[in-house]
């Protein structure tokens, strides 16, 4: 009975440290809570994108993976690559900006 018991709770520790191992996150994965605050982190940059009269007329692309954010698409003038950039960066959570607009 009692071989029995301490198997279980092997088992029951193995399992435990597995599904643990499976919600940290690595240098290239986020774990689950990353990736909750990262959504959070875009959809604020967004937000602000899309309330901002200069830069609303633009398709900008917003993704953030680990509190780095990143933004692609085309704008008309430097000045609107900059003003995304430093509106991105103004988001609470931002690690930095990798701004990717392209000026056509």
């Amino acid at each position: 009975m009692k071989k029995r018991n301490v198997v279980i709770a092997c088992l029951v520790l193995v399992a435990l440290i597995v599904t643990l191992m499976a919600c940290a996150g690595s240098r290239t994965q986020e774990s689950a809570g990353e990736y909750m605050d990262d959504s959070v982190i875009t959809t604020k940059i967004k937000a602000q994108m899309v309330g901002d009269d200069f830069l609303k007329s633009f398709q900008i692309s917003v993704e953030t993976f680990k509190g780095v954010v990143q933004l692609s698409g085309f704008v008309n003038s430097q000045k609107a690559a900059d003003r995304a950039a430093q509106l991105a960066a103004s988001v609470r959570g931002v690690k930095s900006v990798k701004n990717h607009l392209i000026v056509k």
